[in-house]
């Protein structure tokens, strides 16, 4: 029989997947907890009881799509053929990711110079997953002997992960701009697949 605690993490599910989805298709600026509550049959009081606002209700959502996302790196570690196979494996996992949600992600677009300190912990908690993934197999390569050995290898990784998030298309150069335009992302993706390999060719001389 299921508790109280079960129906409510069911209620919460249910809520955080209907959010999702109106969040992808309509962004964040035109989402209301109206719609979302009429989506799941519910009472706009219930739907407020489990999220005090959208924002809060976003972020949660947020939260759910980083943990698939870092459960995606995680089933990955260890499978890489070589640390180029490990770049190109996050490289297009990440710009997948963030091709799949655009639309979700305009909260960051309108919010960009404010973003709050909960969506800046999720990147962070991000961030943290896709270094780890990265220098576990900049330390394997090291033990084969395909590389050369590295004192500072989180150091390194990082330095190409700051370099990667950096690298901007042609026409944004000049701009400040945090979040590509959609058409810019494929773009976005073929130089950092460059820029990963200019520094994997650094590694192996």
């Amino acid at each position: 029989m299921a508790t109280t605690t079960d129906v409510q993490d069911i209620k919460k599910e249910k809520i955080l997947e209907a959010s999702f989805q109106r969040f992808l298709h309509y962004g964040y600026s035109k989402t209301t907890m109206n719609e979302i509550a009429g989506d799941l049959s519910m009472s706009k009081a219930l739907l407020y009881y489990y999220f005090p606002d959208k924002s809060q209700l976003y972020v949660a959502v947020m939260r759910k799509l980083a943990d698939d996302y870092l459960n995606n790196l995680q089933k990955a570690a260890g499978s890489f053929i070589d640390l180029k196979n490990a770049f190109e494996f996050q490289i297009n996992t990440h710009h997948d990711f963030i091709a799949k949600n655009y639309n979700f992600f305009d909260f960051f677009r309108l919010n960009e110079q404010n973003l709050p300190g909960t969506i800046w912990d999720i990147v962070g908690e991000v961030h943290k997953g896709e270094l780890d993934l990265l220098v576990n197999v900049v330390e394997t390569e090291v033990a084969k002997g395909t590389i050369k050995p590295i004192d500072n290898p989180a150091d390194i990784v990082a330095l190409l992960l700051d370099a990667l998030h950096g690298v901007r298309v042609s026409a944004a150069s000049y701009k400040k701009i945090v979040f590509p335009q959609k058409e810019e992302l494929e773009e976005l993706r073929v130089k950092r697949l460059l820029l990963s390999r200019i520094f994997i060719n650094g590694l192996a001389s």
